[in-house]
């Protein structure tokens, strides 16, 4: 195994080849960047002229040696491994190379909730009221089977993803919403960044209690969850400032508007689950990422035939203005 350690960061990608070509993988193209890590495109060999297209997450080497980001990133290994679920990005293997760990995880064509949420500000488009309400039910179904997850000696795992937010939500072209990044989770076992002395998260996507250094629980992750559903509403983050601590401080103080005047076409049931996952008091939110679901899912299934994967797959295809051969123009089907 090569001595040096991973300097694609600062280099093109083209310098991660031979090193990742011993481990059987075919780096190709950077697709994502954070402050302490990377993620690559890669395709992984096999026999038989296998290839199967993965993304490789990297720790920065300024990082790599750093106790405190290793135990992180192998926490987020550990944890993910076996999180199962069509709604949450798969983890497929950790492994280490040159002093520097990687993560191969499935690889999701498709955008992540920012870049969704600027191509419509770009058009000057509206998302479709019931497409944001689809999006959000899948990431609460994906939290449902994540906080109730157990290890295998059955104790409950107590996850909390504490980074809900449109940069760790994946739409696939093919209509799959993915739920990814549990870097800053915390679970059974597997809690590095203390509660009660940082706060974890994006300052504009916190819950209250994430905002006021409390314990969080599952339920922290409903309140980021509604932010996001409103974002999708309304093109903004009705929270967000310029200021980190103002943001910090419109979660906690802002009053929060009737989204119906802001949108009239948000309907009182729909109105109803905005204003209860933004309940300050946990107690008064939604109890669980299940009871969240089902809401969404009455709203969207109980009186019509409500959107699908497909659906979402068509209206993401002529978003960005990608020609599909079998499906045709949505403009030309009959609505759903």
């Amino acid at each position: 195994m090569p001595a040096e350690s991973l300097r694609a960061f600062l280099t093109p990608v083209a310098s991660l080849k031979h090193i990742f070509n011993e481990l059987h993988y075919e780096m190709t193209r950077k697709i994502a960047e954070g402050g302490m890590g990377l993620v690559y495109e890669a395709v992984q060999l096999g026999s038989g002229n296998f290839r199967k297209v993965v993304a490789v997450k990297l720790i920065r080497e300024e990082y790599s040696a750093i106790e405190e980001f290793q135990n992180n990133f192998i926490g987020e290994a550990r944890l993910v491994a076996d999180l199962i679920h069509t709604n949450i990005v798969q983890t497929y293997h950790l492994g280490q190379v040159g002093g520097q760990y990687f993560m191969v995880m499935e690889f999701v064509k498709g955008v992540n909730l920012e870049q969704f949420l600027e191509r419509h500000r770009q058009l000057g488009k509206p998302l479709p009221v019931d497409l944001a309400a689809f999006i959000v039910s899948r990431i609460a179904r994906g939290l449902t089977y994540a906080h109730s997850k157990c290890d295998r000696e059955g104790r409950h795992l107590n996850i909390v993803h504490r980074d809900i937010g449109p940069k760790n939500i994946l739409v696939a072209l093919e209509g799959d919403v993915k739920l990814t990044d549990f870097g800053i989770a915390k679970a059974l076992d597997l809690m590095y960044n203390e509660e009660g002395k940082v706060i974890a998260g994006k300052d504009e996507y916190l819950s209250p209690e994430q905002a006021t250094y409390a314990i969080t629980d599952a339920r922290a992750d409903l309140f980021p969850l509604g932010i996001v559903l409103t974002e999708l509403l309304l093109g903004k983050n009705i929270f967000r400032s310029h200021d980190r601590a103002q943001s910090r401080r419109n979660i906690l103080t802002m009053p929060i508007p009737q989204f119906s005047t802001l949108r009239p076409d948000i309907d009182p049931k729909l109105e109803s689950i905005i204003q209860r996952a933004l309940q300050r008091d946990r107690d008064l939110r939604f109890q669980s990422a299940h009871e969240m679901m089902r809401e969404l899912e009455l709203y969207l299934y109980s009186d019509r035939y409500g959107p699908t994967n497909e659906k979402l797959s068509v209206y993401l295809k002529e978003l960005f203005g990608i020609k599909d051969p079998v499906l045709p123009s949505l403009s030309t089907r009959t609505p759903l």
